[in-house]
């Protein structure tokens, strides 16, 4: 596919600047930048649908099963006797 972009002098300069610097030509430089931030979006569009997959498992008892074992996890792994996540603070403050 062809395309003819009309740009201003700014980003006709940015681009000749940047094709410089790359070793690339302007038309190279334009089409990269393009698929990059095509595929950046389509990466976040999976990044998105992935975590809303998660947030829609109905799993409740094995998101909280796992919940539990981070706690404790997270609890024991620590260098200070100090509890992060202590008992009587539960759902004061988390």
């Amino acid at each position: 596919m062809t395309l003819t972009l009309n740009l201003s002098p700014e980003l006709e300069q940015y681009l000749l600047q940047e094709a410089n610097q790359h070793g690339l030509s302007v038309e190279a430089l334009a089409l990269q930048l393009l698929t990059n931030s095509l595929m950046l979006k389509q990466k976040q569009t999976e990044a998105v649908n992935l975590l809303q997959a998660w947030m829609d498992d109905e799993d409740d008892l094995e998101q909280q099963e796992t919940g539990q074992y981070l706690i404790h996890a997270l609890d024991n792994d620590r260098l200070s006797d100090r509890k992060l996540f202590p008992l009587e603070m539960k759902g004061i403050t988390w």
